[in-house]
């Protein structure tokens, strides 16, 4: 207790001053800086924080993607081109009981591929599809909860802005990252969709029949193809050309970011406003995310000089026994710091404390391999602390949009069965490793 004792005061601090409400990212380097004095570092030594943030984070060619990706999600919520495919996906399942909550989960899917922010995605969900499922007298619980879920879907399913920041962190291929979590992507979406049919089936109450949309005259089978071409096409463009090895995730996303202002061109929503839009929401987004790095950057150099690494190996290593128990151990921390942390000070933080852990242990696979997979978990388990109260991001996301009818205590209440399809999803990653790992391995084998 004594060797650790102001490991233990920093963290405590942080979290002090995570509930004071002050700034995360000036909260993060003041702490640093603060014990840096406490623990007697020689002041020159800021200086080497100082080459760390200008050398290993501002410089570093491959944080170029994340504002790349930010516009290219902002510009497909402008596009109108997921109105249009949940409109198609509505008269697909029409007549069906929970057909159009099919159809929100399904077009959660796709925005989660062609987007990969959970904002976007959740306030585009619910904008969208809430006052339809209300209307149609859907249980409110069941139309809040799976909204959420849905649009969470985006931290998960590449291209997802975290898995670009967690290969840089942990120095492994963001191609890597995209295809391992392809399946697991997909398992939480068919695992959402099954929790549908099943609430149709014992409580058709709930999820009721959905009506034509009269106004759409085109064939069903004419509105589906030419409403799905711009996402898969935005998608096959980015996803594609990474894992061909045509461009590096950068190019990738510059790729999408002119793929997005295409679709809106012809849906004649490239306007000046909408520009104006997307690039101011792209540069606020990415200077949070990039002070959040500075300032995590900062603490985690001065809280592994006073020997806070140590202190969280121990910990683990004293608890846990056996590789399987250790690594459920690391999960389940990283799980609980999601109900007060957001993803990007997780990643930042927590991941260079807890990779050299993970790496160390023996689970029958290369260091390169036990990485995708880690990382992947991870991802996984922040996407689940996106909707486990009280700080949830994605409830208060559909709070902000949501009809006076919808309390905060009924989104609480809504995301209950979510969080549990997610618990499962992420049980199944945890226990075959090859959920995750099967397709990098045969596409890598392949070249």
């Amino acid at each position: 207790m004594g060797d650790y004792f102001l490991p233990i005061m920093m963290m405590l601090a942080l979290i002090a001053g995570i509930f004071s409400g002050y700034p995360v990212a000036l909260l993060l380097a003041g702490i640093g800086i603060l014990f840096s004095f406490f623990g007697g570092i020689n002041i020159m030594f800021l200086g080497t924080v100082v080459n760390r943030i200008f050398s290993g984070t501002l410089s570093n060619w491959l944080l170029l993607a994340v504002p790349l990706f930010i516009f290219m999600g902002l510009m497909l919520d402008k596009s109108d081109a997921a109105r249009k495919l949940l409109l198609s996906l509505e008269r697909l399942f029409a007549g069906m009981r929970g057909g159009l909550a099919i159809s929100v989960a399904l077009l959660g899917i796709v925005m989660a591929a062609s987007t990969g922010i959970v904002g976007a995605s959740v306030v585009l969900l619910g904008v969208l599809a809430l006052p339809v499922m209300l209307k149609q007298k859907y249980d409110k619980g069941l139309a809040a909860g799976l909204i959420c879920a849905s649009g969470t879907l985006g931290i998960l399913i590449p291209p997802s802005i975290m898995l670009v920041l967690v290969g840089d962190i942990l120095g492994i291929s963001v191609g890597d990252l995209f295809l391992g979590a392809i399946f697991p992507g997909l398992l939480l979406g068919v695992l959402y969709i099954l929790y549908i049919l099943a609430i149709a089936f014992f409580f058709p109450h709930k999820a009721p029949a959905g009506v034509v949309d009269a106004n759409d005259t085109r064939p069903l089978w004419l509105a589906l193809a030419s409403d799905l071409v711009a996402p898969v096409l935005l998608i096959m463009g980015v996803l594609g050309s990474i894992v061909l090895g045509i461009a590096t995730p950068t190019e990738a996303a510059a790729i999408g970011a002119f793929g997005t202002m295409v679709i809106a061109a012809f849906s004649k929503q490239l306007t000046w406003s909408n520009i104006k839009y997307c690039v101011y929401e792209t540069g606020k987004t990415t200077s949070m995310i990039l002070w959040v790095a500075i300032g995590a950057t900062c603490f985690s150099v001065i809280f592994k000089r006073i020997g806070g690494d140590a202190m969280v190996k121990d910990a683990v290593l004293s608890i846990a026994s056996g590789p399987f128990m250790t690594l459920f151990m690391i999960m389940s921390i990283i799980f609980l710091l999601g109900f007060f942390l957001e993803w990007i000070e997780i990643s930042y933080i927590a991941l260079p404390l807890f990779a050299p852990i993970v790496v160390a242990l023996d689970f029958g696979m290369n260091s390169s391999d036990t990485l995708v997979w880690f990382a992947i978990l991870v991802a996984i388990t922040l996407q689940t602390s996106f909707l486990t109260p009280p700080f949830g991001y994605a409830l208060f996301y559909l709070k902000g949009i949501a009809p006076p009818s919808i309390s905060m205590g009924d989104i609480y209440r809504s995301v209950t069965p979510f969080v549990c399809l997610q618990l499962l999803g992420l049980a199944a990653a945890f226990a075959f490793p090859d959920v995750v790992l099967w397709l990098p391995r045969l596409l890598l084998s392949s070249n």
